[in-house]
């Protein structure tokens, strides 16, 4: 072979199959059989300029301030036409860094981006939070109406997080409480610490995390530390790619793509304290075609989340979340392992979650929202998923979510509202409609699964098949419309395998059940019509109340 024709062998064949090249075919295999119609996406392509930090006065020390440096590295960058911005080893101390089109900022081995956690770095800024349109700090990595951006390469970005999170008592030892008290800050009612009086200010004055009324600039300034910036937060962007680094320590959310096109986000590690408050690991939220591979979750919240707004605000702007592929993720703890909601009134739609392990979670697959969100989730698909030791359910369906994980609410007793008021139907109605998800397997969970729908609005066309739950609880479902199992393995320690509240037009002819279970099935509630359960069900085995 001469020398050309090497080069042309290696250009088409060996480069793309390692990766070296912006392959179209590169995430191909992740479109065999996908049941919805989604563009292959490609990674964004930067130009071959190549600049490193220190070209810029960056100093790798941990305690120079490297804000400037990383302003004029990418400044420079965008006037020759993009390029990448390379991070040689070293801890690299700094305040936000704002991209332009056109980046990479590319971490090599070794390479630490500290942010500092000194909150006069980051003014307020318009933006979105919980779905909602309000004021935050200036997140440490952040970028408005951009194309063609990257972070990628083997190093980590930590958020200097806990200097910003409230802490609560109940989630640390007894030492560690102790120590961030020492550290200075307030505490309200002795179990409760924030890091200054502003912010234990504006938590008083906010609902979920987001100051309520119509606040002047100095009402806002008063709670501007209360303000935790997502930490990396990318609006109205188009072709992003996150690769290959650590992303930990939020001072809320970590990764948030707000609003943007064609996201790929491949082999990261995302991570947060347990404890942490509102630690988030993705928070997709109106965004169009969208990889998740290969990544790790290890959160203090939700772990893999989709968003599209909260109720007026998001049916405002109403931009769905949809066309998502998740595909070999795990997650270990974290609220859910993948999650929908609560802030869904723009719709989901679309998406196709595959091979991935949800490993001490709170919930494994979570759906939630409640009066008031409006918005329809549909054509969700899930397969080949392993849960092992779930905190609570397996899989949830929380259509009156109250602001806390299903863990907080189990330790402090709520209990669902006894509703029976039917409220009437219009745009602030929360919908949630034709899933899929089949080849589950769980292992350990407190309750298999918990479906709770609302009267006026059930969750309908659920399918689940191929499926075995072990689980101290059965499944209950309430409120719920069209319910098929199709060979579905519900072993339960205690009592009944399965609990059916007000559920019509259910097919559970495919439920399977230890045959020592003596009560397999119970039975309530007025509206509960058109059940059809296995026929090796004998009358003693069913409970009807």
């Amino acid at each position: 072979m001469n020398t050309f024709k090497k080069i042309v062998f290696i250009l088409t064949v060996c480069l793309p199959v390692s990766g070296l090249l912006n392959a179209g075919d590169r995430y191909t295999y992740l479109y065999k059989d996908l049941p919805f119609e989604m563009p292959i996406l490609d990674r964004p392509v930067f130009p071959a300029n190549n600049l490193s930090i220190t070209d810029f006065g960056g100093v790798p020390d941990g305690a120079t301030l490297n804000t400037e440096a990383f302003a004029k590295a990418i400044d420079a960058l965008s006037k020759k036409g993009g390029g990448t911005l390379t991070v040689p080893s070293g801890i690299w101390y700094t305040g936000p860094i704002v991209f332009q089109s056109n980046i990479n900022l590319h971490l090599e081995k070794g390479a630490l981006i500290l942010f500092s956690s000194d909150f006069n770095l980051y003014p307020l800024v318009h933006t979105v939070f919980e779905g909602l349109d309000t004021r935050r700090c200036q997140s440490p990595i952040s970028g408005r109406n951009l194309k063609n951006i990257a972070i990628t390469g083997e190093g980590s970005i930590n958020g200097s997080g806990d200097t910003w999170r409230p802490l609560k008592k109940s989630k640390v030892t007894d030492s560690h409480w102790q120590r961030v008290v020492k550290s200075g800050g307030v505490v309200k009612d002795g179990n409760y610490w924030f890091p200054t009086k502003g912010s234990l200010k504006g938590n008083d004055m906010s609902d979920m995390n987001v100051p309520k009324g119509d606040l002047s600039d100095e009402e806002w300034d008063s709670v501007k530390d209360f303000l935790r910036p997502v930490m990396v937060s990318f609006i109205e962007c188009e072709n992003v790619l996150l690769e290959g680094v650590l992303f930990e320590n939020s001072p809320s959310w970590n990764i948030h793509p707000l609003m943007c096109k064609n996201v790929i986000v491949d082999n990261v590690f995302v991570r947060n304290p347990g404890y942490s408050q509102n630690g988030d690991g993705l928070d997709l939220e109106s965004c169009t075609n969208s990889i998740i591979i290969n990544s790790t979750f290890d959160v203090g919240d939700d772990a893999i989340c989709i968003k599209s707004g909260k109720d007026e605000d998001g049916r405002r702007r109403g931009l769905p979340t949809e066309n998502v592929i998740i595909d070999n993720c795990k997650v270990f703890q974290g609220h859910g392992g993948f999650v929908v909601g609560s802030e869904m009134s723009g719709g989901v739609r679309n998406i196709s979650v595959s091979n991935c392990q949800f490993l001490g979670t709170d919930v494994g697959l979570r759906f939630k929202s409640r009066r008031g969100r409006g918005g329809v989730v549909e054509n969700i698909y899930v397969s080949n998923i392993n849960m092992f030791d779930i905190a609570t359910e397996s899989f949830l369906f929380d259509l009156y979510y109250g602001g806390k994980s299903a863990s907080e609410a189990l330790e402090d007793g709520d209990e669902t509202p006894a509703d029976n008021i039917v409220y009437e139907v219009d745009e602030t109605t929360p919908v949630f409609r034709n899933i899929y998800v089949k080849n589950l397997t769980s292992r350990n969970a407190r309750r298999a699964m918990y479906f709770n729908g609302l009267p006026e609005m059930n969750i309908t066309n659920i399918n689940l098949e191929n499926t075995t739950i072990t689980a101290t609880y059965g499944g209950e479902l309430s409120e719920s419309d069209g319910i098929t199992f199709k060979d579905v393995k519900i072993i339960a320690k205690e009592g009944p395998a399965l609990i059916l509240n007000n559920v019509r037009n259910m097919d559970a002819t495919g439920l399977r059940y230890p045959n020592s279970l003596k009560e397999v099935v119970k039975i309530t509630g007025k509206l509960t019509e058109n059940i059809k359960l296995p026929k090796s069900l004998k009358p003693e085995n069913i409970t009807k109340e």
